[in-house]
């Protein structure tokens, strides 16, 4: 483990700052072994992080677009190709129907944080998808409302399903109109 992933002890790798010691770079990969610890919770969201991203082909080329960000309530989301990630930075602030600006449409859960597989308390029902409420005031740009249950310290990925396509009407077949004979 890492130091991103909160590692019990500081590691610094040999340099010159350090005298090129051994002494803190050693990693205790076996953290995420112990079921008396957290780190297991934090390999399970990178695992599963890792597979969403790694199925989708070209991720890294996928342009990233701000769809919310305020500062106040600590919550910021991203889109990129079809994947939406909602994070609420906030320690103590949940939001139930918290509302931003995303492309038109409907949305499932993909995974959160929130889940009991990454040590949450499971608060958010990822069976649910969630539709966009449309706003005249941005129809021209296919934009709606999408509200999110957003508990503290938390992030979700959702992704927008793609629309149904109406089956193709084939027209009727027109029939001649009888004539009437003269007589």
């Amino acid at each position: 483990m890492g130091n991103e992933w909160g590692h019990p002890e500081w590691i610094d790798f040999p340099r010159e700052g350090n005298g090129w010691s051994y002494k803190y770079a050693r990693r205790q990969w076996d953290l995420v072994d112990r079921k008396d610890l957290k780190y297991q919770f934090l390999n399970n969201w990178d695992n599963d992080m890792i597979h969403l991203i790694g199925g989708v082909k070209n991720f890294q080329q996928l342009p990233v677009r701000k769809l919310w960000d305020k500062d106040d309530d600590q919550v910021l989301a991203y889109m990129r190709g079809d994947l939406v990630f909602v994070y609420n930075f906030s320690p103590t602030q949940s939001h139930v129907d918290y509302p931003m600006l995303a492309p038109e449409g409907e949305y499932q859960g993909v995974f959160d944080s929130d889940d009991a597989r990454y040590g949450g308390y499971g608060n958010i029902d990822s069976k649910v998808n969630h539709l966009t409420e449309h706003d005249g005031l941005y129809a021209d740009a296919h934009l709606g409302w999408l509200k999110l249950y957003l508990p503290a310290r938390s992030a979700q990925i959702l992704r927008l399903k793609a629309p149904k396509r109406k089956p193709a009407t084939k027209p009727k077949a027109s029939t001649p109109k009888s004539k009437k004979s003269a007589k």
